[in-house]
């Protein structure tokens, strides 16, 4: 393990992910040229983007179990291949309809890709790294918003839409290709459980049934939703048609996601690593900070100072980060047979919230415009003041979510009680024992 080959498959690994999610990101580019060139309303247009996030999170389960039958290796390469036919669906798309498909295909490769890449990595590399390049898969691969956001922005707004799509599907093919050529499945790591020989569905019940996979699940819903719903949808439309920034300066802000994601990825990498038993602590402390800025940003009078939208979009850049830490979660408290499984349904949390806030968002600005008209005003449907009613949706979803997670946390320390004899305290009372007895306490998860 460690060795140069690792790191070879690793890079192949990833790049398939990178481009995926240059994919995923693609059409919350779009969005304005969508609405524009179907003829139809954002309810309508956020409907595409969440039937890719509801096929992927769909999939995320079946993926999951399939990879730990037949190995990462064919699923990212047969997701890259995927991904690409999607993409040239959408860029020959007469309507809704047929871009519909396009995007449910596009979905459909994403959902095979971060999971098998996930699986892959105990497959070549051990110890403490792990954690690590967890988050440096996401970090590296969040730079495809940057490449949605920037060169296929222009590309789309230059050479227009077929070209733009077209080239997008061919960047797919070649990941598909990169992935064959460098990526191996490895050796799989040594069994920590007993191997059950019971059916699938058995032992996808056994794994939905343990509180750290639940911990997973609502953790990533907690840290992803936000991220999910601003780089796959409507975090763009809101710099360009709610802010009213030109394309440069909005691909520029966007692309603030991906610097937020690449500072605090490493960083959460290492505190992962020094502290495994802090982590849920620690994505609490990233979704306090996204948003305090978020609800400065929506309460602003008027138009937000530019420094404060940046702010906004770096910080929102670190719940990527902070999402990863589920899968360390998963990995800790499944057995090793069931590590794929346990990933595919922590992936489903940051998806699931994000399409709900995707889709809701999108009708509660028709809404809004549909009253404006009835009142006699003109129709502007991506108007700030709607994007500020619009924008508290993900307010109360992911506060579902830390309810969620708080109640799976408990359940967790009681296991880890019951079964390693490992008593956990709450954090404002290990800090002030550790200061009181000068000895470190056991740290709650």
């Amino acid at each position: 393990m460690n060795l140069a080959r690792s790191w070879l498959v690793f890079a192949g690994a990833v790049f398939a992910y990178l481009i995926g999610v240059t994919q995923r990101t693609s059409f919350g580019v779009a969005t304005v040229d969508a609405t524009e060139r179907f003829h139809v309303t954002a309810a309508a247009v956020s409907t595409v983007a969440v039937l890719q996030i509801v096929v992927y999170a769909a999939l995320q389960i079946p993926v999951g179990i399939l990879v730990d039958r037949v190995g990462p290796r064919n699923l990212i390469i047969l997701g890259a291949l995927i991904m690409a036919s999607g993409q040239a669906v959408l860029a020959f798309s007469p309507n809704l309809g047929v871009a519909i498909v396009g995007r449910v295909l596009v979905g459909m490769g994403d959902a095979a890709t971060f999971v098998s890449v996930i699986r892959l990595l105990p497959n070549w590399f051990g110890g403490r790294v792990l954690p690590q390049l967890s988050q440096w898969v996401g970090t590296i691969g969040q730079l495809g918003q940057i490449i949605s956001a920037v060169p296929f922005a222009l590309l789309l707004h230059s050479a227009g839409w077929q070209p733009a799509l077209l080239v997008a599907s061919a960047t797919s093919v070649l990941a598909g290709v990169v992935a064959a050529v460098l990526v191996r499945q490895g050796e799989p790591p040594l069994a920590t459980g007993p191997i059950p020989t019971t059916g699938t569905l058995a032992r996808l019940r056994s794994t939905l049934a343990r509180p750290g996979t639940q911990l997973g699940f609502w953790s990533h819903l907690i840290g992803g939703t936000v991220p999910t719903l601003m780089s796959i949808m409507w975090g763009y439309p809101f710099l360009t048609a709610g802010l009213g920034y030109d394309v440069p300066t909005a691909a520029t802000v966007f692309s603030m996601l991906v610097v937020g994601n690449v500072v605090a990825g490493p960083i959460i990498g290492l505190l992962v690593a020094r502290y495994p038993l802090r982590r849920s602590n620690l994505l609490l402390t990233v979704i306090i900070a996204i948003f305090t800025i978020w609800s400065v940003v929506l309460l602003w009078p008027g138009q937000p100072p530019f420094g404060l939208v940046v702010a906004l979009f770096v910080v929102i850049g670190t719940g990527g980060p902070g999402s990863l830490i589920a899968f360390d979660m998963a990995r800790t408290f499944n057995p090793s047979h069931a590590l794929g499984s346990a990933s595919g349904i922590v992936n489903v949390g940051g998806f699931l919230g994000g399409f709900v806030c995707m889709l809701a968002i999108g009708i509660v600005l028709d809404a809004i415009d549909a009253a404006r008209v009835a009142a006699g005003g003109a129709s502007e449907l991506y108007a700030l003041d709607s994007f500020r009613i619009a924008f508290l949706v993900p307010l109360l979803v992911v506060a579902v979510g830390v309810v969620g997670m708080l109640h799976a946390r408990r359940r967790t320390r009681r296991r880890m009680f019951e079964e390693e004899g490992i008593e956990i305290a709450p954090l404002w009372v290990a800090l002030f024992r550790s200061r009181r007895n000068s000895r470190p306490y056991a740290p709650e998860d």
